[in-house]
């Protein structure tokens, strides 16, 4: 444990037999414990070097690791398996004998069940080892485009940790941000690198590949994700209950019901309409996407809760590339109660489908949907993509969600049932296409 320099202590470990199988052996920093393979073989020796530079190099505190939403935890776990592997070789270990046997088959599983982010994960984790030849043939042999794109970031990965000495590589002083620098150095950008990659459709055609390609260079865009990304939402907004009678169960009479509050009415009228039905006042879901420059003001939900005061507000807009830790709807106004501080987007769409999906979970044949959009919808990653333009004017088709382009036109889409086509970008041009057909 000589020379680490983060502030990691001297200490006792408990020590566990494991075993040279993948997965049979691993170490535990925070705790201590170290659990490895007995044998004398060379595969056996070569696993235990391999857990042992995890506790020359590796953080040992969870401070010591950056707080980034774009690196996916399973991206920097692989990434510190390619550092300490590389590590080993440079000073003349056989990674070659890390290799167990089931990388062609866990290729093939991967591939097989399109598990393009844990593909190239994995594929990080064992490259320049003996596994990552079995893995790549493995991978090959159910998705065959697919070994271009573990080649293109391989290509990446070793421009950056290429012109790296070993002291650079496994140094353990902690820079400003008190992550070790040998971390930040390498395992952390690839890491955020490989997150970039894991939310990536996976490449299967030249001009895909080209794109992906493109991506992987620094301060490049995003490849495209051709998914939306989950819906989360912002639960830590304020609000402020407003007053009035338009908030209030109107009751009227109806024939059905579980309380008989007109009995006479079974004499006087003739539907019989005796029994009380509770109905709130006029509303309807409004859903704003505010990506780009879309701001809502108080006074703008104050202006559409005028007209359709037990209406709900929705306002949402994705962070391209976030990995669901940055809220992308939110509520701006329900039944009465307002958004104290209303949320600015994110700058792209990314959850048009699924915002107007949970929309429509809310609305029923007397609570119309209003979408306020340029019908410009995006992916995960910002990019346009003609399946979910396809989803989200089939949404619109199948269930008469009404398209207005700005808050001003809210009022009249409330009370006119003519679904808008034409000037929705995208989305309207489907729709031209679903009406005509």
């Amino acid at each position: 444990m000589g020379g680490r320099r983060d502030g990691f202590e001297q200490g006792p470990w408990i020590i566990e037999r494991g075993s040279a199988s993948r997965g049979g052996a691993s170490c535990n920093l925070s705790e201590r414990i170290l659990r490895v393979p007995d044998g004398a073989d060379e595969t056996s020796r070569m696993v235990r070097a391999h857990e042992l530079m995890h506790i020359r190099i590796s953080p040992h505190h969870r401070d010591h690791s950056p707080v980034d939403d774009e690196i996916a935890p399973r991206a920097l776990e692989c990434a510190e398996e390619f550092r300490v592997n590389l590590l080993l070789s440079r000073m003349g270990f056989d990674v070659v004998l890390l290799c167990d046997g089931t990388e062609k088959s866990g290729g093939q599983r991967l591939a097989e069940n399109m598990q393009w982010g844990e593909t190239i994960c994995f594929y990080l984790a064992v490259l320049g080892t003996g596994a990552e030849s079995p893995f790549v043939r493995g991978v090959r042999s159910r998705q065959g485009a697919w070994p271009a794109a573990l080649r293109a970031i391989k290509k990446r990965v070793e421009s950056i940790v290429g012109c790296m000495d070993l002291s650079q590589l496994g140094d353990t002083n902690l820079n400003d941000f008190q992550v070790p620098q040998g971390f930040a150095l390498v395992t952390v950008p690839i890491a955020r690198l490989l997150s970039r990659s894991m939310g990536a459709r996976a490449p299967d055609s030249p001009e895909s590949l080209s794109v992906f390609r493109r991506s992987l260079e620094a301060g490049s865009r995003r490849a495209p994700s051709s998914v939306f990304a989950p819906l989360v939402f912002d639960e830590t907004m304020r609000y402020v209950t407003r007053s009035g009678r338009h908030f209030q169960p109107q009751v009227r009479p109806s024939v059905t019901g579980t309380t008989m509050r007109y009995p006479n009415r079974l004499l006087t009228d003739p539907l019989q309409r005796a029994f009380a039905l509770k109905s709130r006042s006029s509303g309807g879901v409004i859903v704003i996407d505010q990506s780009g420059s879309m701001d809502v003001t108080v006074a703008e939900i104050e202006e559409m809760l005028a007209c359709a005061p037990g209406a709900i507000i929705v306002g949402y807009s994705h962070r391209p590339g976030d990995h669901g830790t940055t809220p992308n709807a939110w509520i701006l106004a329900k039944h009465g109660s307002v958004a104290i501080e209303p949320r600015a987007g994110n700058i792209g769409n990314g959850v048009d489908g699924p915002v107007l999906r949970w929309a429509l979970a809310r609305s029923h044949s007397r609570v119309p949907v209003v979408w306020v959009t340029d019908g410009q919808v995006t992916d995960s990653h910002d990019h346009p993509c003609h399946s979910l333009s396809v989803e989200c004017a089939s949404l619109v088709y199948q269930h008469g969600i009404r398209l207005v382009r700005s808050l001003s036109e809210v009022e009249t889409a409330l009370r006119v049932k003519q679904v808008r086509r034409s000037g929705f970008g995208r989305v309207g041009k489907e729709l031209e296409v679903l009406f005509k057909g």
